[in-house]
């Protein structure tokens, strides 16, 4: 997989806030004199101190994004965590923990364990009438205690069904039934520029709506420990959003709020519903995911890079195919290691399928599953060499691919 691009959930962007606001005018009534006269002449009567008046709402003041939150607002949660972090403490009062005193009781200063409860909080959303939940997993993470709150003030104790730290979603469960739930889009009609609303509690402000647009597609935060393929936003997403749902003009849900680039401005990341559907049911039936994991490295190869490596004093091998995906790493005792697959070579085909980015091995690999044969065709110091790789389940959250 590829170089990491430091990105994280719980940074502040500025949104870009659309709204649709319609104008109003109030024409000023005229009263004319009923008195017969060869000549008429109109008096003005002055209106009442508009600022008195009570503005009447009309048709035009709502607008896609009110009839948006009336519709999905009743499924949108708010998730409080708990969880208790120890540790060892100096049994003496921090003023006896100085040089002074150490040279009276010695480096060895007598500790003891100590409790402190930290808190979190994220979002989420309902995907079935019985109480399950989508969220993201790092909201609930190591949690001791879950807390769902409905925008109707209700709250419900949450039990995490599964978390999956690779992609980032989880799978909270609250007693009861017939809750409401969203509506999730066609994956296949998500296009840039469409409408992107935005519904959680960052900050703790409950059922925040932010506006703006949907960036981009198929968008690759280059983590190696995550799927590829995000919706990029530039509604707001701040601390508290995580989990909470992505949605298009018709109320549908098309992703699970994730990620921000940090320092950046107008830029968030959601998980596609689709991906995400999928990765949840697995939680919900086996508790985990797997994913195929074939143990490499790899590097998308352009000339200048080719160039860059076959001059480095040090390197230890020599490029000469000008492109291709070349192997950075293997990992020792991988299913690629196994096989022979070395650093230095460059990868053309997979599955007799030319392959022009580290992408597209990601997507091959996945794609491939587990336990099935897959046909890796590199390029080795000139000579075409082929081998066939089962890919195993990956480990843990590594940076392997």
């Amino acid at each position: 997989m590829r170089k990491k691009l430091t990105a994280y959930l719980i940074l502040p962007l500025i949104s870009l806030t659309v709204g649709l606001v319609s104008s109003c005018s109030r024409e000023l009534s005229r009263e004319t004199s009923s008195t017969a006269s060869p000549t008429l002449t109109p008096t003005v009567v002055e209106p009442q101190n508009q600022a008195n008046r009570p503005l009447a709402p009309t048709p035009e003041d709502d607008n896609f994004v009110v009839a948006v939150v009336e519709k999905v607002e009743p499924a949108v949660v708010q998730i409080n965590t708990q969880r208790t972090v120890r540790t060892e403490a100096p049994q003496l009062p921090d003023t006896f923990d100085d040089p002074f005193f150490r040279r009276f009781f010695g480096e060895a200063v007598p500790t003891q364990p100590t409790e402190r409860v930290v808190r979190g909080l994220g979002s989420g959303f309902v995907i079935n009438s019985n109480g399950q939940i989508l969220t993201n997993a790092h909201v609930v993470s190591d949690a001791d205690r879950v807390t769902v709150t409905f925008s109707s003030g209700r709250t419900y104790e949450g039990k995490v069904l599964g978390k999956d730290p690779v992609s980032d979603v989880a799978v909270v469960q609250i007693e009861g039934n017939s809750f409401p739930t969203v509506e999730v889009a066609n994956p296949d009609s998500i296009k840039p520029g469409q409408w992107a609303v935005a519904i959680g509690n960052p900050l703790g402000l409950q059922q925040t709506v932010t506006v703006g647009v949907i960036s981009a597609i198929e968008r690759s935060l280059n983590l190696s420990t995550r799927p590829s393929n995000y919706i990029q936003t530039d509604a707001a997403i701040n601390p508290g959003n995580s989990g909470g749902p992505l949605l298009n003009a018709r109320g549908q849900v098309i992703g699970v709020n994730t990620a921000i680039i940090q320092g950046a401005q107008g830029i968030g990341f959601a998980i596609p519903i689709d991906t995400a559907q999928r990765i949840a049911q697995e939680l919900i039936t086996d508790g985990k995911v797997e994913y195929p994991y074939l143990g490499v490295q790899t590097l998308t190869l352009t000339p200048e890079v080719k160039q860059k490596i076959n001059n480095y004093p040090n390197s230890n091998i020599r490029i000469v195919a000008d492109q291709g995906i070349l192997v950075v790493r293997v990992v020792p005792g991988s299913p690629a290691a196994r096989v022979g697959i070395r650093a230095g070579d460059v990868i053309q085909q997979i599955n007799n399928q030319p392959v022009k980015d580290a992408e597209e091995v990601q997507q091959a690999v996945e794609k491939n599953g587990l336990n099935n044969n897959l046909q890796i065709q590199v390029l080795r110091n000139g000579q075409n060499l082929e081998f066939t790789v089962q890919p195993q389940p990956l480990p843990s959250p590594t940076n392997n691919q």
